[in-house]
């Protein structure tokens, strides 16, 4: 079994920085892509970043150049470090695990972000 547990959300001033964290555990070996995905209200869930074991990352557009995705392999820990938020970005962010070239994957429960002044 593989559990993804994450942490970090809040509420945050426009403007303001957030770092989120999720740390997977159980039988993990092979899967070697993690990131992050968010679901708004009323929205489907869209893609954030990715990043591999060797640490290299991609972005989505709305995202590039104020989030950072890293992690760390022998905490088995993914992080988003996300600055300049603004509203817009209210959304449940989701840790994701998963296999290269392989579509279905581990998800976390979600943590909550809001932007709001």
């Amino acid at each position: 079994q593989v559990q993804l547990v994450e942490s970090g959300g809040g509420l945050v001033q426009p403007g303001g920085s957030l770092r989120l964290s999720c740390a997977a555990s159980g039988t993990i070996f092979g899967f070697n892509i993690m990131g992050w995905h968010r679901q708004a209200p009323g929205k489907q869930r869209e893609w954030i970043a990715d990043i591999n074991t060797s640490g290299s990352s991609t972005y989505a557009a709305p995202v590039k150049g104020r989030f950072a995705i890293s992690r760390d392999n022998a905490k088995n820990t993914v992080y988003l470090q996300m600055n300049s938020l603004q509203p817009e970005d209210t959304a449940v962010y989701y840790c994701k695990l998963k296999k290269v070239g392989i579509t279905e994957a581990y998800w976390g429960q979600g943590t909550q972000v809001t932007v709001s002044s």
